[in-house]
């Protein structure tokens, strides 16, 4: 994980950029800040390696001549458009109950803005001081926007281990509606030869990627999966369509799209029936 980072700003921004200096230092992240003249395409492209950037947008991650941010404002277009009906998301985690629903794998948080503008109370859970950092960001931008604004209010942000948040629920007897999770890093499945690459993944995608290197299990999710199915009336996996079972385990019930799938596993002690 990123110990020391640093963050490019020019001159009329260097009070924000000291503002989130200290954010991230309490959150265990050394913070150079460097002025800069001109923060903008040419720069970032020869200055290649990953930093911090502040400017009139925000916080935000750059390398390799690419910026970044969780830009929630960017997906209103997406909500607007969204219904209960049409998104697979909304029928697997059962969104017309408005449930309360942990989100233990933030990226960057557009799953979990679909789910709360349909209606669900979500938590995310976001371990890195960086990508949380940068969804807190981006949460208070959205706070100031009419039609997010009660959309976000149905976000609550937490900062630690998805295990251990699990865990701690596990150990308090608290229960939730849903657990949701969408492991990052789907392609060291087993069959990793028949899920269809893609020709690029996207700028963003590509940046959190560099951001939060694999490290081991942890990112496909089989630990999460046995934790959450103990603490959730239901846990909703979203997979590659072609992809392997999380921990190996068969699916109560599947929802099936083009690209990917959302498995359902149902807690028995909790749910007598599947929700289409």
């Amino acid at each position: 994980m990123v110990s020391e980072i640093r963050l490019f700003t020019e001159t009329t921004f260097i009070q924000k950029a000291q503002s989130y200096q200290t954010v991230l230092s309490l959150r265990g992240v050394v913070v150079n800040i460097e002025i800069v003249e001109k923060l903008n395409a040419r720069f970032l492209r020869l200055n290649p390696e990953m930093a911090l950037c502040v400017d009139d947008a925000g916080l935000s991650l750059s390398a390799n001549g690419m910026k970044m941010q969780p830009d929630w404002k960017a997906e209103i277009p997406r909500l607007k458009r969204a219904s209960l009906k049409s998104e697979m998301i909304a029928r697997a985690c059962n969104i017309s109950e408005k449930p309360s629903l942990i989100d233990a794998t933030a990226g960057l948080g557009h799953d979990t803005l679909l789910m709360a503008h349909l209606g669900a109370n979500v938590t995310l859970i976001e371990r890195h001081p960086i990508l949380f950092t940068l969804l807190e960001d981006s949460k208070k931008q959205a706070e100031s926007d009419p039609f997010l604004s009660k959309v976000v209010s149905r976000i609550h942000l937490v900062f630690s281990d998805s295990n251990t948040y699990l865990q701690q629920h596990i150990d308090e007897h608290k229960t939730v509606d849903v657990v949701y999770l969408d492991p990052m890093f789907p392609q060291r499945d087993q069959n990793q030869q028949a899920i269809k690459k893609q020709a690029q993944v996207k700028k963003q995608m590509q940046l959190l990627h560099m951001l939060l290197p694999e490290d081991g299990e942890m990112d496909l999710g089989d630990h999460l999966l046995v934790l959450a199915q103990q603490i959730a009336k239901r846990v909703v996996v979203k997979r590659p369509r072609l992809a392997i079972f999380l921990n190996d385990q068969s699916t109560d019930h599947q929802w099936l799209g083009d690209a990917c799938r959302f498995d359902a596993y149902f807690n028995s002690a909790f749910v007598d029936k599947i929700v289409e």
